[in-house]
């Protein structure tokens, strides 16, 4: 295969300079375009030469100007300055703007001159060599990104899936749990609504109505593992049944530990017993220890429980339901929170309940 030519572009006003120094370039085998200054270079030159060569002293745009406009557009193609005897100041000069290297006039020694036209096209292939070398990485990199962009949306649409199988599981235990108790029955499903209700009331965004609903949604799951037939005894229970109860909180926070995705549901399943004042557990934090979403959840947990039937005691109707909400206010639950459940709870329409007909069916609107 016959090896492409090197393209070096020759500039000097001197027609003698230009026809020598050509012709001893086309002898060493080179392709040669010569014009007379700076102008006729940038008419010429493009991404296919490979050398310069500037004579300093030109009419118009002369050697200086025409490598500062080489510069300023981003042409790497080593530049040549001629530079005749006694204008070695010129050569710095042009070195310092950036010219690979000069030759002196009258051409000499052509050893020298051959020696100096191989190194600066050496340096032309370097550079394109590196430049090849970049576009090629960058292709390499955007290819590479675009594959992991791919699969990262593989593994969120797994993890999304893996996540809501997760909860429905979880949801089918609880609701087993549930149906075992007649007076636990659709206990979950109510304080989830409630607490959807009340997140929506107090402008909480969609991220943390997620948090919110999956928390109320499994607030109670610790009674999975907890032996509760207490409750269905008839009477008040004991301190150890009490006792037995109150565990429920921390157990529940412990089996969705290992869920990651449900950090902070976790935080707000162990604190929903907790109250304002500091005497709930099961930790006693109090006050602004406990975020909104867990105050929520306090609140709307108490309400269903005030209302619901149980066999130590009478279920309380929705007016006296708030009345205790409000007169425990500040000390068991938050203020602010109470003030808006009360006001929302009255407008409450369970043909609009965000679960399915079967929670409408097992829902009893607690009697004014």
């Amino acid at each position: 295969m016959e090896k492409k030519k090197t393209k070096i572009i020759i500039a000097d006003d001197d027609p003698m300079v230009r026809n020598t120094v050509s012709k001893i370039l086309e002898m060493f085998g080179h392709e040669v375009t010569t014009v007379v200054d700076g102008s006729g270079v940038f008419e010429r030159v493009d991404d296919s030469f490979d050398v310069i060569i500037l004579d300093i002293n030109m009419p118009g745009m002369d050697g200086f100007a025409t490598i500062n406009e080489l510069n300023r557009r981003n042409f790497d193609i080593p530049v040549l300055f001629l530079t005749g005897a006694g204008s070695m100041d010129y050569a710095v000069k042009a070195i310092n703007l950036g010219a690979y290297d000069f030759l002196t006039k009258p051409i000499e020694d052509l050893d020298i001159f051959n020696v100096k036209i191989r190194r600066a096209i050496e340096k032309r292939m370097y550079v394109l060599k590196e430049r090849q070398y970049k576009e090629s990485l960058e292709d390499d990199v955007r290819e590479k990104t675009m594959m992991l962009e791919k699969q990262n949306k593989l593994l969120f649409r797994y993890s999304e899936n893996l996540e809501k199988a997760t909860v429905q599981m979880m949801s089918s235990m609880q609701n087993a749990m549930e149906e075992k108790d007649y007076y636990t029955a659709g206990h979950t499903m109510r304080v989830t609504e409630y607490a959807v209700l009340l997140g929506k009331a107090m402008d909480i965004d969609e991220e943390n109505q997620l948090v919110l609903r999956r928390a109320a949604q499994f607030h109670d799951i610790g009674k999975l593992v907890i032996d509760l037939s207490c409750i269905q005894k008839p009477g008040k229970l004991t301190e150890d049944e009490w006792k037995l109860i109150r565990k429920h909180p921390s157990v529940g926070a412990n089996i969705v530990k290992p869920l990651k995705f449900m950090e902070r549901e976790q935080f707000i399943i162990r604190h929903h017993h907790e109250r304002m004042d500091g005497k709930g557990y099961p930790a006693g934090i109090q006050g602004e220890q406990l975020d909104q979403l867990t105050k929520i959840l306090i609140v709307v947990d108490s309400y269903d429980a005030m209302t619901s039937k149980r066999n130590y005691r009478k279920n309380l109707n929705m007016d006296e339901a708030l009345q205790e909400l409000h007169v425990c206010s500040g000390t068991q639950f938050d203020k602010e929170t109470v003030e808006v459940f009360s006001k929302t709870i009255v407008d409450f329409n369970p043909a609009e309940s965000i679960f399915s007909k079967e929670y409408q069916d097992n829902y009893t609107l607690p009697e004014k």
